[in-house]
This record gives structure tokens, sequence and C-alpha cells, in this order.
């Protein structure tokens, strides 16, 4: 690929190839903004993991064509996420397809079982969640919500605002 000497190439190729991928997303990230990399749907997590899998693939190319597709696919990739997030951003319609709605688990110190059985989260990811959020009391929980990314969030507290819980289900 470089004309060096096959161990060599491969040390440079690796290097290089590595390199100018890595400036390549950097350069879309700052083009198109750190939301690039965010997590708030299913979609970016994909678009982040699918990226991910084409950094690596794009390090080990030993021809000039697939890394240029590789290239390529990345920003075709980061511009589909940028269109996605405007079509969700300005309709309702294109946010409930493309997103999970969140789903209340817990409310009030009380398990929401049907909701745990639905979404297969058991009651031990639960107490797990309680524990990290530092909760002391089951009755101190007004809300744990399993967000469209799949996180899980802990509400706790004396009092709860409707307004928090607004786009959940039940």
């Amino acid at each position: 690929m470089f004309g060096l000497p096959p161990e060599y190439d491969l040390i440079v190729r690796g290097l290089v190839l590595t390199a100018v991928v890595l400036a390549w997303v950097l350069l879309l990230v700052r083009i198109l903004g750190l939301r690039s990399f965010s997590k708030m749907t299913a979609f970016d997590f994909v678009i982040t993991v699918a990226t991910g899998s084409l950094l690596a693939q794009a390090g080990t190319a030993s021809q000039w064509k697939p890394f240029a597709q590789t290239l390529i696919v990345i920003a075709a990739l980061f511009l589909l996420q940028f269109l996605i997030a405007k079509a969700r951003q300005s309709s309702d319609r294109v946010e409930g397809i493309i997103d999970n709605t969140p789903r209340l688990l817990m409310r009030d110190g009380r398990f929401i079982d049907a909701a745990l059985d639905e979404t297969r989260v058991s009651r031990s990811d639960i107490f797990a969640k309680l524990r990290e959020a530092n909760v002391l009391h089951l009755a101190a929980v007004r809300a744990v919500v399993l967000e469209t990314t799949g996180d899980i969030s802990v509400l706790h507290g004396d009092d709860l605002e409707d307004e928090l819980l607004e786009g959940v289900g039940d």
C-alpha cells in the first residue's frame, strides 16, 4: 500500500490509516457537533457502535479503495444521524417512529410488575440502580424510569414534579 517491505508496510499502514480515520471522525464531529456521539436514542447508540467498528475496519484496510469507502460510510452515518435528529426535532411523528417510549418501572416506592415483565428488567437490576443512586429507603423513591437509551433513571426525594415524567409510558 505504501510501497515498503511487507513488515514495515503493515506497521506504517496501521499507524497512518488509523491517524487519518481518527482525524476524519474528529473533523466530522467538529462539523456536525457533539451530539454525534451522544446516546440520547437507540439510533444514536447504533451509530456510535457502527462508527467504532468502521474506525477499526479503516485502520486495517490493505487497499486505498476500501479505506476511502469506509471514510465515505462514516460520513454518511454522521450525515444520516444529523438529518434524523433534525427530523425528530421538527416532527413528533418522526420522533415516535425513531424513539422508544421511556417506561415507568417503579412509582412511589412500588414496583410496576407489568412494566418489569414487558421490558425484561429484573427487580435486582432496579435494586442495583437504587443503590447507585444512594437510595436508603424504597419509600423515598418517587420514580424509576427505563429511558429510551436503555439507561435507568432513579428519581428520589420528598417531591416529584409531574413534568419530569412527561412522555413516560406506564
